[in-house]
């Protein structure tokens, strides 16, 4: 099996990877939908509200289903690859057979000491929030080649499989950033830009108890004044927005996926007071939590 679920405090459950036969730990999991492998079968619980705390990958060949990641709902298409990052909610709406190969792989591969130069690449950053990547004829041809080689060292059990699987890897994720780059018209990394994702990192573990920005500069060791031009200026946005807009998105994520009152939404994020984060969300949304909850249902509906 795939997945399973961890216990978490937040109402919306994370699925990750689950352990291998042996008992140990899974860092990279490949598999092909449909074809050979007969009808693909989505896991019922996929069709509900959830996380995942990995990297996905899907090089979609036929077929189509129908899906939200976060607030934006994706059809899709063939000969397309598809990809998301950890903890962005996701939800099938609609699924239908489909073909093609699908891969996962942890932050924790990420940590290994010769793969953290990949930590730095567009595909894994995603800083337009992207999720789809078009490919031209050669483009599918590579990446289909890639992730098949990929798919027959998984199911092997031959010597140097891992290393093997994380050669592969390597060069796919390379050139996914290639075409990242080409769509999504990435800017070129800097040191100041790496500061920016280290921050964006570290809001995305501390948002539900950190609402400051002195409390971030103090842990990236900077004056709270630095951290802000810096910010402000890889980004355009100051540092405290960083903050605010998580806040906000992991706000709508549980007004649109869970049914948690105002103020329980108000208590998972930090907020000592249930009227506050009501001020706080209708000056950054110009509407209210209420007010947003049937707004983006009725949309959905």
């Amino acid at each position: 099996m795939l997945v399973l679920t961890v216990p978490e405090k937040a109402s919306i459950p994370t699925y990750t990877l689950a352990p291998n036969g042996h008992g140990g730990k899974v860092m990279i999991d490949v598999r092909e939908a449909g074809g050979r492998c007969g009808e693909f079968r989505l896991d019922p619980a996929f069709l509900q509200p959830h996380r995942k705390d990995y990297y996905f990958f899907v090089l979609v060949k036929s077929g189509a289903n129908r899906h939200w990641i976060d607030f934006v709902p994706y059809t899709m298409k063939p000969d397309t690859f598809y990809f998301t990052v950890p903890q962005q909610v996701h939800l099938k709406e609609h699924t239908g057979p489909i073909e093609g190969i699908m891969m996962s792989f942890t932050d924790e591969f990420l940590q290994l000491e010769d793969n953290r130069i990949l930590k730095q690449l567009p595909i894994i950053q995603n800083p337009a929030a992207a999720h789809e990547i078009k490919l031209s004829p050669p483009d599918l041809v590579f990446i289909e080649d890639t992730m098949r080689k990929m798919l027959v060292e998984f199911n092997a059990d031959g010597t140097w499989r891992n290393q093997m699987l994380t050669s592969w890897l390597r060069v796919l994720v390379i050139y996914l950033s290639r075409l990242y780059s080409e769509q999504y018209n990435e800017t070129c990394i800097t040191l100041n830009y790496c500061l920016l994702k280290s921050f964006q990192s570290l809001i995305a573990e501390h948002y539900a108890t950190q609402h400051d920005v002195a409390a971030y500069a103090e842990k990236l060791n900077l004056t709270p004044g630095h951290l802000t031009d810096v910010i402000k200026q890889q980004s355009g946005k100051t540092a405290i927005a960083h903050i605010h807009e998580r806040l906000i998105v992991e706000a709508k994520r549980r007004l649109l996926h869970t049914e948690l009152s105002v103020k329980q939404i108000a208590d998972e994020l930090g907020f000592d007071d249930a009227a506050y984060f009501n001020r706080f969300f209708k000056r950054l949304t110009d509407t209210t939590p209420i007010a947003f909850r049937m707004q983006i249902r009725e949309m959905y509906s």
